[in-house]
């Protein structure tokens, strides 16, 4: 497998992550990688969502959800699951996604 092979893998992360910017600068992170997919807020307190794109920046993208975030966030754990080589990108770009439950 090549550092070019598209992959997917679903996150969440979790700590001090709600109501400090979080998905707004994940968003802008995974942009700048060039990654697609989306972030949301969970009804846990958590941020999760899915990441596709290049195996290498898919990579450096788990770095940053481990250890970076938003500059006011402070995250106790990270998990990624569900990872798997892909064909071709299921989104056109990074989004937020508005939870459905109200906060």
């Amino acid at each position: 497998m090549s550092s070019e092979d598209l992959i997917s893998m679903d996150y969440e992360v979790f700590g001090r992550v709600q109501g400090v910017f979080f998905r707004k600068y994940t968003q802008a992170e995974g942009k700048r990688l060039g990654l697609v997919g989306w972030v949301q807020n969970t009804e846990a307190g958590t941020v999760q969502g899915q990441l596709q794109g290049p195996r290498n920046k898919v990579k450096e993208m788990q770095g940053w959800l481990r250890s970076t975030g938003s500059p006011k966030s402070q995250i106790t754990k990270a998990e990624f699951k569900n990872e798997k080589k892909i064909e071709s990108l299921d989104y056109s770009t990074f989004k937020i996604v508005r939870p459905f439950f109200s906060m």
